[in-house]
């Protein structure tokens, strides 16, 4: 059998038998597929207000008026695309009226180590396209748009879904950005936004590059100007490419990894936060303090893009607590030295741990999320 190099596509063979897409590592957005929820585990989220918010892994939502949509892995059980088992399901709980200043959003911030070589900020700015599968119970155009970190620099966009309660394949090019700042170190090289509902304020001509803090574009429908709406998505993908490319579907295994360079918990992967669990899901510990003291080191599964925050939960899922049993709460415990590979383990409840080799039993999370 004889092949063909097809440029950025890859190898297809001249039988049309196999065409394997463009070399592993794509894909800029990470669980573009949906299927990591470390925190929710598919239950629905209640938005808040005024804050990045992290529902399925990597992905925030921003409301700027809180209880206006849930986010929900598999929200609505409708079947997914062909080739996905899991989607990003955003619904209305409200007939809000947005005003100019509103920004209702859902996204991943990409980190800036990993959009290097899109070499934006500079005259070999390369071009990009987002791709994705979208389902909304509303039809019309739709927003959204690329941001820097510094949000002082965006590209608005539009696409079309032309019929409702039907997956519609999305692809949207972008010319890179030859100006502003686009960071290249660990903290927010790109925001990825898709608009549910943004203000005037916030809303710029989709098309082209601008030096302001566009989170959507102008006339893009509102989700939650309707009651009952839903709006999913699934198969996410940012790529230095001029067309879309198959989407790159990467192992369990490997999407959980890079999703816990931002997010890792001790829980089992199907526990929700927090809960009781058996003494086999538990981080151990060989004490050998009193109050105050360290009583052991726990590395991540995963070095984290930074030192995170972590909160400690006992066996029995209580908050600031350690134990020295699988269901019996010792007392105050924190975690302390904090690095990206692990952190300690600190005795803050008063009291000695006695005989000194104790085993003592916790959970974390800990997240390094931009």
């Amino acid at each position: 059998m004889s092949v063909a190099i097809n440029g950025t596509n890859g190898i297809t063979y001249n039988d049309g038998s196999l065409q394997p897409s463009a070399p592993v590592g794509r894909n800029l957005i990470i669980n573009g597929d949906m299927a990591i929820d470390q925190r929710n585990v598919g239950a629905s989220v209640a938005t808040g207000a005024g804050a990045f918010t992290y529902t399925l892994d990597r992905y925030f939502y921003y409301a700027s008026q809180a209880s206006k949509y849930t986010v929900q892995q598999n929200a609505g059980a409708v079947t997914p695309p062909a080739g996905f088992t899991k989607y990003l399901g955003v619904t209305s709980t409200s007939a809000y009226s947005i005003v100019a200043t509103d920004i209702f959003i859902v996204g991943q911030k990409i980190e800036g180590l990993n959009i290097a070589d899109l070499g934006w900020g500079t005259a070999n700015a390369k071009t990009v396209t987002l791709s994705f599968q979208v389902y909304s119970s509303l039809t019309g155009t739709f927003g959204g748009s690329l941001q820097n970190g510094a949000a002082n620099r965006a590209y608005p966009f539009t696409y079309t879904i032309d019929s409702a309660n039907t997956w519609t394949s999305i692809s949207v090019t972008i010319a890179g950005d030859t100006s502003g700042t686009w960071l290249t170190t660990n903290g927010i090289g790109i925001y990825v936004n898709l608009g549910l509902g943004v203000g005037s304020t916030y809303s710029g001509s989709a098309g082209s590059w601008s030096a302001n803090q566009y989170w959507s574009a102008t006339g893009a429908t509102s989700v939650v100007g309707t009651s009952g709406a839903t709006f999913y998505a699934t198969g996410l993908q940012l790529e230095a490419n001029t067309t879309a490319t198959p989407f790159e579907h990467l192992q369990y295994t490997t999407q959980l990894q890079l999703c816990q360079r931002y997010f890792e918990k001790s829980y089992s992967i199907g526990s929700p936060i927090p809960t009781a669990t058996a003494l086999g899901s538990v981080s151990l510990f060989t004490s050998y303090s009193a109050n105050s003291y360290m009583v052991g080191s726990r590395p991540f599964v995963v070095s984290k893009r930074a030192a995170p925050t972590i909160i400690i939960y006992s066996p029995s899922g209580t908050a600031g607590t350690i134990a020295d049993g699988n269901t019996t709460n010792l007392g105050a415990g924190a975690a302390n030295q904090i690095g990206t590979a692990g952190f300690a383990l600190q005795n803050t409840s008063g009291g000695v741990i006695t005989p000194a080799g104790n085993l003592i039993y916790f959970h974390f999370t800990a997240s390094a999320e931009l």
